[in-house]
């Protein structure tokens, strides 16, 4: 049974940066890859970044490209979001998801398996 424990969330003024850590245990043979998700009060849960565990490569949303990163820890069992020049819009809870299909598109990576992590709080201040 795939397990995610995300951390690193907080507070920060805005140009800011910060990193949050998803250890995943327990991988399904179908896990394709692990996407981050965010969602803001009254908006859609949206998707930021995604790693490709097999390629090694990484997808990122416009919005956050240039500024999020992915990297990974395969001995810490670990994928990271390095978020940098944080803006407020960039205010969310996040949550780390193992997924069959490896989309952005929630809808889209919905039509397959997914597990959630719990989520943690970002918030940025201008």
């Amino acid at each position: 049974q795939v397990h995610l424990v995300e951390s690193g969330g907080g507070s920060v003024q805005a140009a800011g940066s910060l990193r949050l850590s998803c250890v995943h245990s327990g991988y399904r043979d179908s896990t394709n890859c692990i996407l981050w998700f965010r969602q803001a009060p009254a908006k859609e849960r949206e998707g930021v970044a995604g790693y490709f565990i097999v390629a090694g490569t990484t997808i990122y949303d416009a919005s956050v490209k240039g500024r999020f990163t992915t990297p990974q820890d395969n001995a810490k069992k670990t994928v990271y979001l390095q978020m940098n020049a944080l803006e407020p819009e960039d205010t969310a809870m996040y949550y780390c998801a193992a997924s069959v299909i490896c989309s952005l598109n929630l809808t889209i990576a919905s039509m397959g398996h997914i597990t959630w992590g719990q989520g943690t709080q970002v918030t940025v201040s201008s």
